[in-house]
């Protein structure tokens, strides 16, 4: 056990004091102990490695992986797979070909990813995963804890509708959040046997609102006594919205989702508006901890193996009575949602708030 002297005891309060008195946090003591290579021994580089992009959580998602780089000193790089599993996997070789320290790889197939990443690992490159599941225990997993998302949503179905109502889901198998909240539909459906699931269907077909907004027009046609739709990604919501209002059933439906946006609050808070709740980290947020999770293994610290982003339940009437019409007011307004202490050692720089 370290002694601690009276000569130390002195000196450390003399130099918090010192700190205080310059204006600077006390946390700025533990920054300043920073390990390599964010010591400025070196300039880190990653790179980004995404299959999902379209819509605007993804957009807030790389805004944050954005904004966590600067403040780390980290050199990015971006690639943009759009929903091309083959074309993801290039990507990765081309990330490991320039040489980068780390890669977040943001979604994606397991069977395409999981070997392209493992030639990352043996190139020596630190890689962590955001919703994909790359099967390997070297590779951390950034989640939303999806399990949580899909729970307090369905809680909240629950709660307005009864345990008894036709429901439309909206689904696409083998992305590994999606699966994730599936199985907790699956677990609702059989804890509450008089929801009855009528219909079934989803796409990932660019521009998904659009393309789940034309299929699910033709299961509503099929299906005029659904009440409830659960639609666990906010663009199936979209695309559901569309659907349920070119239908003229705004009054006959309730949408229930996951993730959240400047773009869904509005449509939430529409007159009328079948979208009734959501459950949502703040995807900023969310790149945020990607990159504190990749940059914890590059200065070679353990983050875990499941790095988790705690998420919030966001009701259409709670967004009307705050009056919340943009994600910045969700986060002033709900301080839970503005920031997640998690992957957050005492060096690590965030981005200014």
């Amino acid at each position: 056990m370290t002694r601690i002297t009276r000569r130390r005891l002195l000196a450390g309060t003399a130099l918090a004091l010192g700190a205080a008195a310059a204006g600077l946090p006390l946390r700025a003591l533990a920054q300043g102990a920073a390990p390599a290579p964010f010591d400025g021994s070196k300039k880190p580089r990653i790179a980004l490695v995404r299959y999902l992009s379209t819509g605007d959580f993804f957009q807030a998602y790389l805004s944050g992986v954005e904004r966590q780089a600067e403040a780390l000193g980290i050199e990015l790089r971006v690639f943009d797979s759009r929903q091309d599993a083959a074309l993801q996997a290039d990507m990765m070789d081309q990330a490991i070909g320039l040489g980068v320290d780390g890669i977040i790889v943001q979604h994606g197939l397991t069977e395409s990813m999981k070997p392209a990443v493992q030639r990352a690992l043996d190139a020596g490159i630190k890689v962590v995963a955001f919703d994909v599941n790359v099967e390997n225990e070297a590779v951390p997993q950034v989640e939303q804890s999806d399990r949580d998302l899909a729970r307090l949503a369905l809680e909240q179905a629950i709660k307005d509708n009864g345990e008894e109502f036709e429901a439309g889901y909206v689904y696409v198998a083998g992305i590994a959040p999606l699966d994730r909240r599936d199985e907790t539909w699956t677990e609702f459906k059989a804890k509450y046997p008089g929801i009855k699931e009528a219909a079934r269907w989803g796409t990932m077909d660019n521009p998904i609102a659009n393309s789940v907004a034309n299929q699910a027009s033709a299961v509503l046609r099929a299906n005029p006594t659904i009440q409830v739709v659960f639609a666990p990604y906010d663009e199936f919501a979209k695309g559901v919205k569309i659907a349920v209002d070119e239908a003229g059933m705004s009054g006959d439906i309730k949408i229930y989702s996951a993730d959240i946006s400047t773009a869904d609050i509005a449509a939430m808070r529409e007159p009328g508006s079948a979208w009734a709740a959501t459950a949502a980290t703040n995807p900023a947020v969310v790149g945020e901890v990607s990159v504190r999770t990749l940059a914890m293994l590059l200065a070679g610290e353990n983050p875990g193996a499941s790095v988790i982003v705690p998420p919030t339940l966001i009701t259409q009437a709670q967004l009307n009575d705050e009056n919340i019409a943009n994600m910045e007011e969700l986060s002033k307004k709900l301080p839970q949602f503005a920031h997640a202490d998690v992957a957050v050692p005492a060096w690590m720089k965030l981005p200014p708030r």
